[in-house]
């Protein structure tokens, strides 16, 4: 099962550099009328997360998950007082009869990652619209999620309590199988780091 809080990042999928990070609040704008004027101005969290599970419904007829490091409400994630440092948001749906998984962590914040998120969707599905329904699944296809995506510890195959010494010989051990040049790949290296650094952080807020 996916979980929602945490953020359960797919597996295999690289993470955006922080130094490339943008900022979704000035990509993103919609037109507000006050009475007087129309004006552009950013998506409010709770707007940007309305819109993006709404889009996800036109897609599928079972619950969706999106998942962050926001806490969850009725509605999805919630704005919290204080917010985390990554704000990439992954959405895990099932779509005629298969799991699919679409991420985003372009942006420093959330709002920028879920907008990104349903206008892809919204891409899609204009894509069907106009008669392009092969190239619709094959489109899903390639965000296929094979499996749900595993916890930090399932990755580096410790236990969740796991002592920090037995996170980094676990690894060690598995990160020189992951080397590209030994069979591995980037994609698997990352998976581990990621792991690693995510079970790390957890002992020490701890």
């Amino acid at each position: 099962m996916t979980d929602a809080y945490p953020l359960a990042w797919p597996q295999g999928w690289p993470r955006t550099d922080r130094a490339q990070l943008r900022d979704g609040s000035a990509q993103f704008k919609r037109p507000r009328d006050n009475g007087r004027y129309v004006s552009a101005q950013p998506w409010t969290f709770a707007e940007a997360r309305d819109a993006l599970v709404d889009e996800v419904w036109k897609h599928t007829k079972s619950p969706p998950v999106v998942s962050s490091n926001f806490q969850t409400g009725r509605n999805g994630p919630m704005e919290g007082k204080r917010r985390p440092d990554d704000q990439a948001v992954a959405v895990y749906l099932m779509r005629k009869g298969k799991p699919y998984v679409m991420a985003c962590d372009r942006y420093r914040d959330a709002e920028g990652n879920m907008r990104s998120l349903c206008l892809a969707l919204e891409a899609l599905r204009t894509l069907e619209r106009h008669g392009g329904g092969l190239m619709l699944e094959r489109a899903f296809e390639g965000f296929v999620a094979l499996a749900a995506a595993q916890r930090p510890w399932e990755i580096l195959d410790v236990v969740p309590a796991a002592s920090a010494d037995e996170i980094r010989a676990a690894w060690r051990s598995k990160i020189a199988g992951a080397h590209p040049d030994l069979g591995g790949s980037e994609a698997q290296a990352a998976a581990l780091n990621q792991a690693r650094d995510a079970m790390l952080k957890a002992l020490e807020a701890s």
